[in-house]
């Protein structure tokens, strides 16, 4: 019977523990460096986080994929359009939440498009979205082809989107004004329903930059597949340093496989910039290599060397619940800002408001002395300690919400 990787758990766990961290800052205008996304071109680590996730998730499938092909076509399909619908509803579903917000001192509903103004409403797309959207594409290509074929086609993937931005971009390809695919999302989902972030309609999960994500998750079923061949599950929980060099083969030809490919995602990068926004196939292979040196140094540790301390229980607590975890790390804050709270009155004699969370921030974390980033990242710190509470309380009781 197959074991459970306690590696790859420390890792989805880790994941999800830093989307919550840069997600949830004291203040958006105070944050450390590497906490920040690359304004354009450029990788951060914060830029790592959810193609590591993705990666996960294809992690994840090379264990569930087999079953269902076991299990046929109409069980494949049943479960994978069921899973889909759902993770893209919840992500519409955060999108939309609370259904209403304060304009002045009223609360109005939040249409689907605005009347008074079409260019603004709910947005189609998001994190979760995409998360589903990879998904359901990366399983069916590894349900229906061998892993030689999942690695052709996944190179077919990136290439004809480099291809597609080079051809189809104007008058700079790679750049926010030249990129061909905020005219398709435009098209297709309206701006009414994209992301506004950049200062105008952009939307950094759109359609189009979702197909080269999906080979972030074709990419980490390969290593999954790779890592389930390449060391039979009795030796990961075996005492390690008897066992260094049975497992020599694992750990090198990941990091090997690793090196290569960062190799390759820097020479790319030279002519298809590493971005996250428009998710360029340079950064699809970049952040893979570091991803899976990531995963191989993990289980040398943690499966080999048997290092399992407060750190890796830390971050497996995260990996049992992660959509659970996620999702509600993005409904509380907006279902608290409903609640406000007196906070004086301001130049213009206008009564001023604030929330459970804001105070928090102002009157607690905001008064640590120190740079306004010490502040900022303080709350961080304490929003991700309280959302672990949570999740050590579902884990201890065994409770394991799944899509």
């Amino acid at each position: 019977m197959q074991q459970r990787y306690y590696s790859l758990d420390v890792f989805r766990g880790a994941t999800v523990a830093l989307m919550i961290l840069v997600n949830n800052p004291g203040s958006w205008g105070s944050m450390f460096a590497p906490l920040k996304h690359a304004p354009w071109h450029g990788c951060t680590p914060t830029d790592l986080v959810f193609p590591f996730f993705l990666f996960a998730v294809g992690n994840a499938m090379s264990f569930v994929i087999p079953k269902l092909q076991e299990a046929g076509d109409a069980v494949f399909w049943k479960k994978v359009i069921k899973r889909t619908v759902l993770i893209f509803a919840i992500g519409l579903f955060i999108n939309w939440w609370p259904f209403v917000q304060w304009v002045d001192d009223v609360l109005e509903f939040k249409y689907w498009v605005n009347p008074e103004d079409p260019t603004k409403g709910i947005r189609i797309l998001g994190v979760l979205q995409r998360i589903a959207l990879c998904y359901f594409f990366a399983s069916i290509i590894a349900y229906y082809l061998k892993p030689k074929a999942i690695i052709v086609v996944s190179a077919l993937i990136l290439f004809a989107y480099w291809v597609l931005c080079y051809f189809l971009g104007t008058p700079d390809p790679y750049s926010l004004e030249g990129w061909f695919g905020t005219a398709i999302d435009k098209q297709i989902l309206g701006v009414a329903h994209m992301y506004k972030g950049e200062g105008v309609p952009f939307d950094p999960e759109g359609l189009v930059s979702t197909l080269p994500a999906i080979v972030q998750v074709t990419f980490g079923y390969l290593a999954g597949i790779f890592i389930k061949n390449q060391g039979e599950v009795s030796w990961l929980w075996a005492k390690a340093p008897k066992s260094i060099e049975k497992h020599y083969k694992l750990i090198s030809g990941l990091l090997v496989i690793g090196f290569i490919l960062f190799v390759i995602g820097q020479f790319w990068s030279l002519g298809f910039p590493l971005n996250k926004k428009i998710w360029t196939s340079s950064f699809v292979v970049y952040t893979t290599a570091l991803a899976i040196l990531t995963i191989g140094s993990m289980i040398w540790l943690i499966e080999v060397l048997q290092v399992k301390n407060g750190l890796t229980k830390f971050f497996d607590v995260f990996g049992k619940n992660p959509l659970f975890i996620f999702v509600l790390s993005g409904l509380l804050p907006r279902f608290v800002s409903l609640f406000r709270i007196p906070d004086g009155i301001n130049e213009e004699g206008i009564a001023t408001y604030t929330n459970a969370i804001n105070w928090f921030y102002k009157n607690i974390c905001a008064q640590i002395p120190g740079p306004p980033e010490v502040g900022s990242f303080a709350y961080s710190l304490c929003f991700l300690a309280f959302m672990w509470v949570i999740c050590y309380y579902l884990d201890k009781k065994k409770i394991y919400i799944k899509v």
